[in-house]
């Protein structure tokens, strides 16, 4: 997903970065211990070389690091910075190629949510070790997954340096009064029609992404992704939140189009990636919906 919102501020700490990252000296130790998000330990490389990317939210961090020079291979889905689409792909993610990544010849695996353990597992079973760090359910997990990419890449100074500076945003962003005291209600559309309406509940760092935004997310008392669409029709939300790609779908289809906030305007077409992956695009998110819901209330 690829929204641009403050592109040069990130750019530039990553060209900053990628020097002090790519000058990591070499270790004596051959491999080290890393317990990982499935709870697996792991014999990880201690310097690893060849890093390959199972993740486009571990491919985005891995850049901001400055780290991407390791990069070896990564999915069809890894296309944050664009010049990630320069690195090989292994194809897709659900549908793991194991012939195709052990091809690029890596010597450490990162995945993410998506792969399952057992898939680890075998991963490690044939001699590469894959180590998963996944999403979490609070926004403040963004910080821990950024520092453990970068323990694992050897870029662990570039990581505290990114999280000191995406904190100092964050408190800004929580002090600022820039939106109007009244809270909107937000609807965010992950999946819709005859498949079923899905969306982020309460547990979710999506959620934590609304309210920040100054935000009500009508599914917060939800569990999970799936949404009655009988709820959102009565819930008639002040604002709908989509992926940009599509928006025009979703204005256009029954019964979403005759919601309030379609009829009048008040849907919030997102760039993929900045809403919906655990990166630190996700403050961009943040000022991007705020900006939104806070000009059209004062245009009211």
């Amino acid at each position: 997903m690829s929204h641009k919102t403050h592109p040069v501020m990130l750019m530039l700490l990553a060209a900053m970065l990628a020097s002090a990252c790519g000058g990591r000296k070499e270790s004596t130790a051959a491999s080290r211990e890393f317990t990982d998000d499935y709870n697996r330990t792991v014999a990880v490389p201690a310097n690893p070389q060849r890093v390959v990317s199972l993740s486009p939210a571990v491919t985005e961090i891995m850049y901001a690091l400055g780290a991407d020079s390791l990069l070896v291979g990564r999915t069809d889905f890894c296309l944050y910075p664009p010049q990630a689409s320069d690195v090989p792909s292994i194809g897709g993610i659900s549908n793991l190629n194991i012939e195709q990544i052990l091809g690029r010849d890596p010597d450490l695996v990162i995945s993410g949510s998506m792969v399952s353990r057992k898939a680890a597992d075998q991963m490690d079973r044939m001699g590469t070790p894959m180590v998963c760090v996944i999403e979490k359910p609070r926004f403040d997990a963004l910080y821990v997954n950024i520092s453990a990419i970068g323990s694992l890449v050897g870029c662990e100074h570039e990581a505290d340096s990114i999280n000191r500076m995406l904190r100092t945003r964050v408190a800004a962003l929580l002090e600022s009064q820039a939106f109007a005291i009244d809270t909107p209600t937000v609807y965010y559309v992950v999946g819709f029609g005859p498949g079923g309406n899905f969306t982020a509940g309460g547990n979710t760092f999506i959620n934590d992404i609304i309210r920040m935004a100054g935000g009500r997310n009508i599914a917060e008392g939800v569990e999970g992704w799936s949404y009655s669409l009988e709820a959102l029709v009565d819930a008639n939300p002040d604002y709908i939140i989509v992926r940009r790609e599509d928006s025009a779908s979703f204005c256009s289809t029954k019964p979403y189009s005759r919601l309030g906030a379609v009829r009048e305007g008040r849907v919030i077409g997102i760039g993929s990636g900045t809403l919906d992956l655990q990166v630190p695009r996700n403050i961009d998110a943040v000022l991007y919906l705020r900006g939104r819901m806070h000009q059209r209330q004062n245009n009211e």
